[in-house]
């Protein structure tokens, strides 16, 4: 076994019993706390903390892909968690000494500070824990700046109470919702990708489209698409529907730059995707305080347009190059497919009608999660039996004991589940099934690291803006550069998020903006949600624009080409993702916030129309290839559409019919001569 394979990077099979037993009772905890809440918010996220804290240090070098010395590992693993330990053991007398702090309490406090910092650095790189340092060097020495910016001053011992005691520094809402909501549905889709739910998708997607014209790329997209249902993570998406969606498109003719740009475009579309999300669509819910109901139906027109984009866009370059789909007969009949691995579905439908009807996240993803583990358990067990009618029983009584959890609570979901452990263990082919259950927890725990890590270290962030009210220094400057002019306001505020997901993930960049610049945007009229998805827009649109381009580069050596020229293509491909949020600023019925239905659909056909002239423009073909005059007037016609001026939209029609009509008439004129 290599020294790379003795980290998370390698299989769970792989791994260190240690690191294995860790990461298995850190999701352990965190599903017997979402169930039966034992303890405090306060010690779950000071526990949640400190399981990561051990996690990283006792996987993760401080420098090089080496493993780490494991003394020094374990000490510093040992003292995250003793943090934890210590808000449980004081919690009490924490609260009735809040603000006068002792000796004990600073230095734990200090120690946990420099804990997750160092941690984040060697998680995510030095970009996120230098813009931290950067907030806590300003609410330590802030006094000393000039101007609006000068604060009245803190003491440290402030600065170190208001970080690491209490819920507004590192154990703020970003922690609460990673402990909570965030870590069950990565386990929930961990659960579903051990059990095969990629293979349902991607052959579902290659059965429907891989025959057609350009079919392995719309794969990509659909599946892309489907992934995001359950996992929410677009650079996880790149690299798992990647491995195989990219080498189908090189194989059939795209160029790799282009087949990189489709996966990334495609793949951090999910985070948008209702009706699970990314992470930061809970962190949402929970900052402005409405139900994840409100911010997936925020997001559904604007996902929808996204994805429809990037298919439109993958359809025409297609086209242009006469690219080819598989013969019918090499892809898999996606109907096969369902009915080989319907049962997978079962969770995910009950998960989304559960948060749709207004349960919480955390009980909607405790039931998926329960039900996914009975999913799998339970057709390890009766798959093997021959008899549809024997199957058909066994499904109904699994359903009605079930049912006995609205009368007798969780328990009697956790005694089902033990009893089908028992089971499998007994049946042929059941052991390999706990084995794939045991891999599922603690993958889940792997993926939940990098997300818990960043919504701990912004705390740091939002504990300093809290403390010192700087936000509503920055929101006055946007207001006063915006108070003449909202598009210039949004345009600034789309190259902050930009500039600042150049190096950080899209949790952090949204935390940061959110909290300084959607307060700026809603004083300037536009609707609370509505801001808060601009800014969570922009967020992942960084992760596709250079120099960074995070996705871009996770899909460049699968796609064996530069980084920045995949993410030249990906901005091309991803237009709906710059032109959308802009649109639903001046038209909040795009994302549903309009007072009537017809009001939304006509923005949305004047969003699909100009959205679909600017894909034929910046691919350059739609029935023949176009000229320099026509890419000039498609140009024109779609930003008029875009553009909120009195006539703005009259123009736009105007111009996209004499953009249609003229190039259907050239373009039949050009086959005629050719016949």
């Amino acid at each position: 076994m290599s020294e790379q394979n003795q980290g998370m990077g390698a299989s769970p099979s792989d791994w260190p019993k240690a690191l294995f037993a860790v990461a298995l009772l850190f999701s352990i905890f965190q599903i017997v706390t979402a169930a039966f809440h034992p303890v405090s918010t306060q010690v779950l996220r000071a526990v949640h903390v400190g399981f990561l804290l051990l996690v990283v240090f006792i996987s993760l070098p401080a420098f090089g892909a080496k493993r780490p010395w494991q003394p020094l590992a374990w000490l510093l693993g040992l003292a995250g968690m003793a943090t934890a330990i210590y808000q449980w053991y004081f919690e009490a007398d924490l609260i009735q000494r809040s603000g006068d702090m002792t000796t004990s309490d600073m230095i734990i406090g200090i120690t946990l500070i420099v804990l997750v910092f160092e941690a984040a650095r060697r998680v995510m790189g030095i970009a996120l824990p230098i813009i931290c340092a950067l907030f806590l060097a300003y609410g330590m020495l802030g006094q000393y700046l000039p101007g609006d910016l000068m604060h009245r001053g803190y003491g440290f011992d402030q600065i170190v109470n208001q970080l690491a005691f209490g819920t507004e520094g590192l154990y703020g809402t970003p922690t609460y919702v990673s402990a909570t909501y965030i870590f069950l549905f990565i386990l929930f889709g961990a659960f579903l990708e051990q059990a095969g739910m990629i293979r349902l998708f991607t052959d579902f997607a290659m059965g429907l489209f891989g025959h057609k014209v350009g079919g392995p790329a719309k794969v990509s997209v659909v599946s892309s698409a489907l992934m995001g249902t359950i996992t929410g993570s677009g650079v996880a998406n790149v690299v798992t529907t990647g491995q195989f969606t990219i080498p189908l498109m090189k194989r059939f003719g795209y160029r790799p730059a282009f087949a990189g740009g489709v996966e990334a475009t495609s793949s951090m579309g999910s985070q948008i995707m209702p009706p699970i999300m990314g992470a930061v669509a809970f962190i949402m819910a929970e900052t402005i305080n409405v139900p994840f109901f409100e911010v997936a139906k925020a997001a559904l027109i604007p996902a929808l347009l996204y994805f429809g984009s990037v298919f439109w866009m993958v359809h025409l370059e297609a086209k242009r190059a006469n690219l080819r789909g598989l013969p019918k007969e090499e892809c898999p009949n996606p109907w096969k497919a369902v009915r080989e691995r319907w049962f997978l579905l079962i969770p995910l439908f009950i998960l989304i009608y559960l948060l749709f009807s207004g349960r919480t996240p955390l009980f909607s993803g405790t039931v998926g999660l329960a039900l996914t583990a009975m999913v799998i358990l339970g057709s390890a067990i009766i798959l093997r039996v021959s008899s549809k009618v024997m199957r058909f029983a066994f499904w109904i009584a699994l359903g009605v004991l079930c049912a006995g959890f609205f009368q007798l609570g969780i328990g009697v979901v956790f005694g089902v589940i033990a009893a089908l452990v028992a089971v499998c263990w007994f049946v042929k082919g059941g052991r390999e099934t706990l084995t794939l259950c045991l891999h599922a927890l603690v993958e889940g725990a792997r993926h939940a690291v990098p997300v818990g890590i960043a919504c701990a270290l912004v705390g740091v962030i939002i504990g300093v803006v809290s403390l010192t009210g700087v936000a509503s220094t920055f929101a006055g400057y946007i207001l006063a550069i915006g108070q003449d002019n909202l598009f210039l306001s949004l345009v600034l505020t789309m190259l902050t998020c930009l500039v600042l997901g150049m190096g950080i993930p899209t949790i952090p960049n949204y935390i940061i903006t959110s909290s300084i610049a959607a307060p700026a945007l809603l004083e300037l009229g536009v609707p609370l949600i509505v801001s808060h998805m601009f800014v969570f827009y922009f967020g992942i649109m960084a992760d596709l624009t250079p120099p960074v381009a995070l996705a871009c580069f996770a899909a460049a050596p699968i796609a064996k080409e530069r980084g920045l020229k995949i993410s030249l293509w990906a901005i091309r491909i991803a237009i709906a993702g710059f032109v959308v949020p802009f649109m639903a600023v001046y038209a909040p019925a795009l994302m549903l916030q309009g007072d009537s239905l017809l009001a939304t659909f006509y923005v949305l056909f004047k969003a699909a129309l100009a959205i679909g002239i600017w894909g034929v423009v910046f691919t350059g073909f739609l029935q023949a290839k176009l000229t320099w005059w026509e890419r000039i007037l498609g140009l024109a016609a779609g930003a008029s559409l875009i553009l909120a001026t009195p006539i703005s939209d009259e123009v736009g029609f105007a111009l996209s019919a004499i953009f249609l009509a003229q190039h259907f008439w050239r373009a039949r004129r050009a086959e005629a001569a050719a016949a």
